[in-house]
């Protein structure tokens, strides 16, 4: 009786939503909900506790050579470390180029308590990856750690409410005032994963009290709103699975009640998310929470489309990587034929880039019609991250030129990114960005090039070359300008390292 109630109400409150158009789609920052906690041995020294949950051991690899790790699912870049600059390009670019205006960041507070100061100084790595890439972030703060730090008698229960002031004071100064920091109606946004410890409204209060009057928060609390704060943020509902599975019905009965109470708030987040499968009971952390299936893509395509198109202030898409629950939208491998870890829910499953696509696709058709960019722009970070492991440090003159590749593609210049990437690759020189201006010619070299430097050479006949120019090995970008006399002989220009 309940269920045939439920589903009465998707139908009717659906038949309303599918007849909204891109119009009515206000402009809003798309935002992904991101971990910052994954340590790896080949960069930190050691596995950190959520790619093993003390049960996987990623320095072994399956009869297909793939890491065991704390989740069904495998990232395209490997087990990765939080705090790997070539990582947080990879990411940031691959933010970028699917539509994502910026980051809301999973957040434990700066206490030496189990692996909360680590995830904060990854934060700040986070955010300065987010403010190269012209994004926009935020926190979500975990309040769940103010009781692990009393069970743990780091803190008492009686100093917890000055120990969360001078944990708002930190987010002041760190995060707050610095560039890129989300803001709504002038406030600074800030979210909070419960609350769990603080469940009232005098308890923030209290704990805000100690801000500027400019640093006064625009405050969201999952599901319900608090009366210090502006509203709530919804979240995938697990609770409401039945025999382990959340239904897709159930899945849209929770949005729709969800939306009722935005509508009486000040301002509330809608979240999307791709599905749901997590690993806690294979690795004996508990029960599991249940399992949302994909539907070959359809559960990210509703909730995305809900959420870019209703009233919501924001969307917030959860989650780019969190591997223990399954719902990454980061790049994956699934299903690895032999490996242990198979996904035996799913009969079909997305790869690669699919859900990044969808994301395109979506912010193309509801945010901004003139959206550039496509799935097959998105191998271009993969490109670069290759590239800064296989050259690292030891080569700075290759390192620049990856700096630039960076910067031309967050500029969206793909076709110059292209040219440097596959010259880099292959070993070549390359020429690019090339104009021709009242007789002037003027190009840029880049890709592989020596530290012996190189030089420029011209022909008319494509046999016989003559050096007209030869550049030192340099960091710097490489730039050749050449006055051509009018009705001059065609000329050819090619590249050679020294």
């Amino acid at each position: 009786m309940k269920l045939g109630k439920i589903l009465s109400v998707v139908v009717v409150v659906l038949s309303f939503w599918c007849a909204l158009s891109a119009e009515d789609a206000g402009a809003k920052p798309v935002m992904v909900h991101y971990m910052p906690w994954f340590e790896s041995q080949p960069f930190t020294g050691g596995w950190g506790w959520h790619w093993t949950m003390n049960h996987f051991n990623p320095s072994v690899n399956n009869t297909n050579g793939y890491s065991e790790i704390a989740s069904w699912y495998y990232p395209v870049e490997g087990p990765y470390d939080s705090a790997d600059p070539a990582v947080l390009e990879y990411q940031v670019l691959l933010m970028k180029l699917s539509g994502i205006d910026g980051v809301i960041v999973d957040w434990y507070g700066t206490d030496n308590y189990n692996d909360y100061a680590l995830i904060n100084q990854r934060t700040l790595d986070m955010a300065s990856y987010i403010q190269k890439a012209g994004m926009q972030f935020c926190l979500c703060y975990e309040d769940s750690t103010i009781q692990t730090e009393i069970n743990g008698n780091f803190i008492t229960s009686a100093n917890a409410i000055s120990h969360a002031q001078q944990t708002m004071l930190y987010v002041q100064t760190n995060y707050f005032n610095i560039p890129g920091y989300l803001h709504w109606n002038n406030m600074p946004v800030l979210l909070n994963f419960g609350p769990q410890y603080f469940k009232t409204s005098a308890n923030w209060t209290s704990i805000f009290s100690v801000l500027n009057a400019t640093n006064q928060p625009a405050f969201f609390t999952e599901d319900s709103r608090l009366s210090v704060g502006q509203g709530a943020f919804d979240w995938p509902p697990m609770y409401l699975s039945q025999n382990g599975v959340l239904s897709d019905a159930s899945m849209q009965y929770y949005l729709i009640e969800f939306e009722i109470s935005g509508a009486a708030w000040p301002a509330y987040i809608s979240t999307a998310f791709p599905r749901f499968h997590d690993i806690y009971q294979q690795a004996g952390v508990g029960s599991s929470f249940g399992y949302l299936d994909d539907q070959n893509g359809n559960t990210l395509r509703e909730t995305l489309s809900r959420a870019m198109t209703n009233a919501s202030i924001a969307v917030q898409i959860a989650t780019w990587n969190d591997f223990g629950e399954g719902t990454i939208i980061e790049p994956t491998i699934n299903k690895v034929s032999g490996c242990a870890l198979i996904d035996t829910n799913q009969s079909t499953t997305l790869y690669g880039y699919a859900d990044l696509g969808i994301v395109q696709d979506l912010r193309r058709q509801y945010l901004n019609a003139n959206f550039p960019y496509h799935t097959n722009d998105l191998a271009l970070p993969m490109q670069l991250l290759n590239m800064r492991e296989l050259y690292g440090n030891g080569n700075a003159i290759i390192s620049s030129e990856l700096n630039r590749t960076f910067t031309n593609i967050l500029s969206g210049n793909l076709s110059f990114a292209r040219l440097q990437l596959s010259g880099v690759q292959s070993g070549m020189p390359v020429i690019y960005n090339l104009s021709l201006t009242n007789n002037q010619l003027q190009f840029f070299v880049g890709g592989y090039l020596s530290q012996n430097g190189f030089q420029v050479e011209t022909s008319s006949n494509l046999l016989k070359w003559q050096t007209v120019s030869v550049f030192p090995g340099t960091t710097n970008q490489s730039i050749f300008n050449v006055s051509l006399s009018s009705g001059s002989s065609p000329l050819f220009f090619r590249i050679q390292n020294d």
